[in-house]
């Protein structure tokens, strides 16, 4: 893209700029201001949206009892088995139990801790959902 053509309409944001890579006359490589783009303001949108009913439905799971907190936690912090795993230190199949609630409720505090670090919550905020979502 040429850089008089970078886009210059709403960011999703609303406002403030960001740097993106354009072409100048010369056909360098160059960095260009960009207050975003139509499309890229769907498209961010559509994925926040998906966000949100995911997080939702983990913490519907969790209150019915169908999945453990680790469930919900993933989903706000945008983890995967393997992710959690890894920054927990512990192995992906052990995590996979451990959505379960009943095989959760038994985990003792030292396992409790490495996903309460890995997830930067208390082992407190672990045990119980909060009462409201925070923003995707």
């Amino acid at each position: 893209m040429k850089a008089k053509d970078v886009p210059q309409e709403e960011w999703i944001k609303g406002y403030g700029t960001r740097a993106c890579y354009a072409e100048d006359e010369n056909g360098k490589y160059v960095v260009v201001q960009s207050k975003g783009w139509e499309v890229e303001k769907i498209v961010n949108s559509q994925a926040h949206n998906v966000i949100k009913n995911r997080i939702e439905e983990a913490k519907k799971e969790v209150e019915q009892g169908k999945a453990s907190p680790l469930r919900y936690y993933m989903e706000i912090n945008q983890m995967d088995l393997s992710l959690l795993a890894s920054n927990a230190g512990i192995w992906k199949w052990r995590v996979k139990r451990h959505l379960k609630a009943e095989v959760f409720r038994r985990l003792n505090r030292s396992t409790l801790q490495k996903y309460a670090h890995a997830l930067r919550i208390s082992v407190n905020e672990l045990l119980n959902l909060p009462k409201s979502d925070p923003a995707p």
